[in-house]
């Protein structure tokens, strides 16, 4: 008896040393599971790495994390990303973006046409769903979740140069308000792109996962996502690793690209009293655009940011069908500049903060965790209103551009198999909930 339980004994040791040493040793197993925030102006994938426990957000071939929701149609290809957002100026009715805006929406004819007039290219009403008309060799439509799928793939596509291995499965995030017909079709977009959605996941949540809050004993968390152009707050309230969302408010059409475009006409006024003329080529107001967009996000860093940009000017009195004169435009903004143009904006982050608050029934002291997520919550003067509001700093540790991606890439790996499930954060679906929106 004694000899068979010292065999067992044996046998229990072999394994455990075994397991220890291919720990060690071997190759941890590839992430099978990839998360994904498909976001109005950009979007990212990441993965969790079992083997050392982090998250990884996969960048394209030029090592950036975030891809801009743009794509483009032309006579040969459609283009996904960075490359068809080279072309939103260029060829603006052939290039789609804030497609997520429509997704699975039903319009009625008034509020399409009302919705459609921001965009330069067309949107058509397909039975009280949207859709986008393209021509190139010829005309077509596509649907907002077709727009999806190519974004999607590219990711897919991404994840699977990175890792070496095919992806077939995936956590996606949808904002907390979108209805059950908007999440079906965020998931067909997702079934275009090849991929199974395991679950679909709130971005204030995933936002909240990133941040640790699923481990940590607070109760109240207020998450404010200021992306390029939508604001989203919404009140969670956790409960062990449960989430509900108590409240959201929020604003559809305030975002960085607001603030861009307020700096890019002051940018074009200068060029008008520089020169006596405006910027008119569709060329010329693309890299006014571009260098713009670069200079607002150095002047979260700096407090000044130099703009240099080749332009090619049509010079008053000249013959019509006169070749532009080619000018140098420079000028300095400052961070000053910045704010003031943009102040009444920066205000308006405020409402729907106190529209959560008082209808999740929350004095302002009982929130214990402010989360920032998007791009836009790194402008200094939006950190200090907020901070002002509260009085007490924001919790600024995750890179709010990749707040939700991380989250979802963390429950991608608890749906994978790959992270203990006592830390998966379960939503609480609060099917009464309503959006307050200031739009």
């Amino acid at each position: 008896m004694s000899g068979e339980m010292s065999m067992i004994g044996s046998v229990i040791l072999a394994l455990f040393l075994a397991g220890y040493l291919g720990q060690q040793y071997l190759p941890p197993p590839k992430p099978k599971v990839i998360g994904l925030d498909l976001g109005t102006t950009f979007c990212s994938v990441g993965v969790f790495h079992p083997g050392i426990g982090d998250v990884e957000v996969i960048g394209d071939d030029k090592g950036r994390k975030s891809i801009p929701s743009v794509v483009s149609f032309t006579l040969t290809e459609v283009l996904a990303g960075h490359e068809a957002q080279e072309l939103a100026d260029i060829s603006q009715q052939n290039t789609i973006y804030d497609a997520k805006r429509f997704i699975g929406k039903i319009f009625e004819p008034d509020a399409l046409m009302q919705e459609s007039a921001r965009y330069p290219f067309r949107v058509i009403n397909n039975n009280s769903r949207a859709e986008f008309l393209i021509t190139t060799n010829h005309t077509f439509s596509v649907s907002p979740e077709f727009i999806g799928s190519r974004l999607l793939l590219k990711m897919k596509k991404m994840a699977e140069k990175q890792l070496g291995v095919p992806i077939q499965k995936a956590v996606i995030s949808v904002p907390a308000e979108f209805d059950e017909g908007q999440r079906s079709y965020t998931i067909k977009a997702a079934n275009l792109a090849g991929l199974e959605i395991l679950r679909v996941i709130n971005e204030p949540t995933a936002a909240a996962m990133a941040y640790g809050l699923h481990k940590v004993d607070v109760s109240n968390v207020l998450v404010v996502d200021l992306g390029g152009g939508t604001l989203d707050v919404s009140l969670l309230s956790k409960q062990g690793g449960m989430f509900l969302t108590r409240a959201m408010a929020g604003n559809n059409k305030l975002g960085g690209q607001d603030f861009s475009q307020r700096l890019l006409q002051y940018t074009m006024e200068q060029v008008r009293e520089q020169f006596g003329v405006e910027a008119t080529l569709k060329e010329d107001i693309h890299h006014l655009r571009q260098t713009v967009e670069e200079a607002k996000l150095n002047l979260t860093l700096q407090p000044s940011a130099s703009i240099r940009v080749p332009l090619r000017l049509q010079v008053p009195g000249a013959a019509r069908g006169s070749v532009p004169k080619p000018v140098v435009f420079r000028s300095v903004i400052t961070r000053e500049v910045f704010e003031d143009l943009n102040q009444d904006l920066f205000q308006k982050i405020l409402a729907p903060i106190k529209t959560v608050l008082a209808e999740g029934h929350l004095e302002k002291e009982e929130v214990d965790e402010i989360v920032l997520v998007g791009g836009s919550t790194r402008i200094p003067r939006i950190r200090s209103l907020i901070t002002d509001y509260f009085g007490k700093e924001p919790n600024t540790s995750v890179d709010p551009d990749l707040a939700v991606v991380t989250g979802v890439a963390i429950q991608a790996g608890i749906m994978g198999g790959s992270w203990p499930l006592q830390v998966s954060a379960i939503e609480i679906p609060n099917r009464h909930l309503r959006k307050t929106n200031f739009s």
